[in-house]
């Protein structure tokens, strides 16, 4: 789904939405919240947030159960292992999305393991280049990597991973040649880059922040289609190269087979509590655009990300284990 098409899809009044229907005394027990991320991470965080949030509403503990390793991955076979009552929930975010379509012998398959709950919003990447490389902009990159074909090198994450998608998106729509350069993480990645071991990365907006304001590193474009809010000044790389975006996002999922009317109540309280004042300027303060799309619109996105991913997986020639 086209970024705009999913405003337009959250902006249809409440009047016309579907009643929730209250699933009889939930929760009577407290929920558990597993995220494939680390403590501090932004996933974390926005997990935190919501737990918080619930914990008003429901006088119920939504504990959020810290599981990283494998690009998410534990913390999707985890979530299978529990029974699909209600009381578990995923965190899904781009980057198992992205890692599903790049790993193989996965136990899991997101589309028919998981149910959507909600989209909590998205995030931008960021273009990100050595100061001393002769690109003020995304359009000085291009016409210099065309000069010298192969010779930019871009860090990533690892193959496959959002960065690296990031990169190959680039080079296809600009019909240029940079080397990949692919890391373990993307902290090393932007390590490598203020090195000048490579000469630019992408890194999504809070990792990338406090290099760009202290000047380490140059912001060349955002990877959404418009700018962001916490770097007005930094252009989208679609202004130079129509067509172009990327997102990191956030969502919740659930086992399947978890009671709809479970489902609705969860996601009805998840959209409400992101539409809120202070709960939203918390997210934006990370980077984070507020999406707040209910069930019917992760599923759309889940279904139009599916098909825009496998797509850069297969030019980008990733291969999974």
């Amino acid at each position: 789904m086209h970024f705009a098409k999913l405003l337009t899809a959250i902006a249809v009044p409440a009047l016309l939405a579907a009643p929730v229907t209250q699933a009889a005394g939930f929760p009577e027990k407290p929920v558990r919240l597993i995220i494939g991320s680390a403590p501090g991470s932004g996933p974390d965080i926005i997990s935190r947030l919501v737990s918080d949030r619930l914990y008003q509403t429901w006088n119920q503990r939504i504990v959020v159960d810290s599981r990283p390793g494998a690009a998410g991955a534990i913390s999707a076979d985890l979530t299978l292992q529990a029974a699909p009552d209600g009381y578990t929930w995923m965190m899904l975010t781009s980057q198992l999305f992205v890692a599903s379509q790049v790993l193989t012998n996965l136990k899991f398959n997101l589309d028919k393991d998981f149910q959507s709950i909600a989209l909590i919003g998205t995030v931008p990447f960021i273009l990100l280049a050595n100061p001393t490389l002769p690109a003020k902009s995304v359009k000085d990159l291009i016409d210099l990597a065309k000069k010298s074909p192969g010779k930019i090198r871009y860090g990533s994450a690892g193959t496959g991973a959002s960065e690296h998608l990031s990169g190959v998106l680039l080079t296809q729509l600009t019909k240029t040649d940079m080397l990949h350069v692919p890391y373990k993480g993307v902290a090393q990645a932007i390590i490598d880059t203020i090195a000048n071991e490579v000469q630019i990365t992408y890194a999504v907006l809070p990792a990338a922040l406090p290099h760009i304001t202290s000047g380490r590193l140059r912001a060349l474009g955002v990877t959404p289609p418009k700018r962001a809010p916490l770097l007005p000044d930094v252009p989208a790389i679609a202004e130079s190269v129509p067509g172009y975006a990327m997102y990191g996002w956030y969502s919740i999922v659930a086992p399947k087979g978890t009671p709809a009317a479970i489902l609705n109540q969860v996601s009805a309280e998840v959209v409400k509590a992101a539409k809120e004042p202070a709960f939203a300027e918390r997210l934006k303060s990370l980077g984070i655009e507020v999406v707040a799309g209910d069930r019917k619109v992760l599923d759309d996105w889940r279904r139009d990300e599916t098909k825009r991913v496998s797509e850069l997986v297969k030019v980008s020639g990733a291969k999974g284990k």
